[in-house]
């Protein structure tokens, strides 16, 4: 397992690519649908002016992670993925051992353009494969096959050196040995990396309205539970043991992006509705901007960014902002540091009852973490913590 103790500072950058052919039914990410091309050199200028500009409110940083999400970053050319990692290196300085992680649907027109991501600088691929059935995938809103999305995680495997594909499961009618099975197969082609997502019905979707409405049926708590221990145990007996409560990986594989968030460290937010947190002049700013990618494409080329709120966190908020995405981890948290960003300790008679409970541990070096019979209650457990 791997420690947080002792690790250089980290200092990542999301970009965020909005646009998508189309709005599966489940996601309730801003993504938008544009039936029109897309102005991509408008939207890389954009993209440049905002790293400058928010470059220029976080001087000396060095740049350890990058992450292209969306929406669709493999719908971007190449040239326009390469312009945006220039302005990055332009007003950054980046590491040497950089990851930049793009996520990628798994169409067969997508994956041509996986040798040009990976000559602009992109050296690790995430795709959203979702299923590895059909029906699954029709279900879903995937645009793509079973077959198509299996030959897209092979071109990946022969470009990149590093790559990692996710999964929803607790679908309709889905059962633990349809899931067992699934899961073997996607780890069997999994290098390193899966991330494995439970399907939430989220307000303003789609699949809200039709779960409402009593037409979309989907596991109840009981059979959730037994499909997330399906998932612990067949991912832990293949070697991809779980680090985040939704991600697993071999040693070492662990996407370092996504540790930023979790472990409570700082990341700079581009493009329309991404979030960013800042550290300037010893205050944590929390960063949000506009949604709307027209008005942040304007507000951009106004201002130099399209930042919609810039709050400004006090001790106990960034405190509990700490708890909440760090015990997420397997690797927990430790306790001295909720103390200093806090001023407070954690109670301790709350510990004792969590421990008893066996949804918490404290391990030898004093850090905290769930267990994974606490993971299923993680909020509950974040929130006695916090109280």
């Amino acid at each position: 397992m791997i420690r947080a103790d002792n690790l250089r500072p980290a200092f990542g950058v999301y970009v965020h690519w909005p646009f998508c052919l189309s709005k599966c039914p489940y996601c309730d990410f801003n993504s938008h649908v544009r039936h029109q091309p897309i102005d991509e050199e408008r939207f890389a200028r954009a993209f440049a002016r905002e790293i400058e500009t928010t470059a220029a409110r976080t001087p000396g940083r060095e740049v350890t992670s990058i992450f292209l999400g969306g929406g669709t970053p493999s719908l971007m050319q190449p040239k326009t993925v390469g312009a945006i990692l220039d302005a990055i290196g332009k007003h950054w300085r980046v590491a040497p051992d950089v990851e930049v992680s793009l996520e990628a649907n798994p169409t067969s027109v997508e994956a041509t353009r996986f040798r040009g991501y990976r000559a602009a600088g992109v050296n690790r691929v995430s795709l959203g494969v979702q299923a590895l059935n059909d029906a699954s995938l029709k279900s879903l809103g995937r645009l793509h096959s079973a077959r198509e999305a299996l030959d897209a995680v092979a071109i990946a495997r022969g470009v990149f050196d590093r790559y990692s594909f996710d999964l929803i499961y607790a679908r309709p009618d889905q059962t633990p040995r349809m899931w067992t099975d699934e899961l073997k197969l996607a780890i069997s082609e999994a290098a390193e990396h899966l991330s494995l997502y439970q399907l939430t019905i989220e307000e303003g979707t789609p699949f809200f309205g039709l779960h409402a409405a009593g037409k979309l049926k989907t596991p109840d708590e009981s059979m959730s539970r037994i499909l997330y221990d399906v998932t612990q145990e067949v991912c832990a007996q293949h070697g991809l043991p779980s680090y985040e409560i939704s991600n697993h990986a071999r040693a070492g594989a662990q996407c370092k992006h996504n540790l930023v968030y979790w472990r409570g460290q700082e990341y700079a937010g581009i493009g329309p509705g991404a979030h960013g947190r800042l550290d300037i002049d010893g205050i944590r700013h929390a960063i949000a901007t506009e949604k709307r990618p027209e008005a942040w494409l304007m507000r951009v080329e106004e201002s130099g960014h399209g930042v919609t709120v810039d709050d400004l966190l006090n001790s106990e908020e960034r405190a509990d902002e700490f708890l909440l995405m760090g015990l997420r981890l397997g690797e927990g948290i430790d306790p001295e540091r909720y103390r200093a960003l806090s001023g407070r300790a954690l109670d301790p008679k709350r510990i004792a009852i969590l421990r008893d409970e066996g949804a918490i541990v404290i391990e030898d070096n004093g850090r905290l973490r769930v267990t994974q019979e606490g993971f299923p209650v993680l909020d509950a457990v974040v929130a006695d913590l916090a109280a």
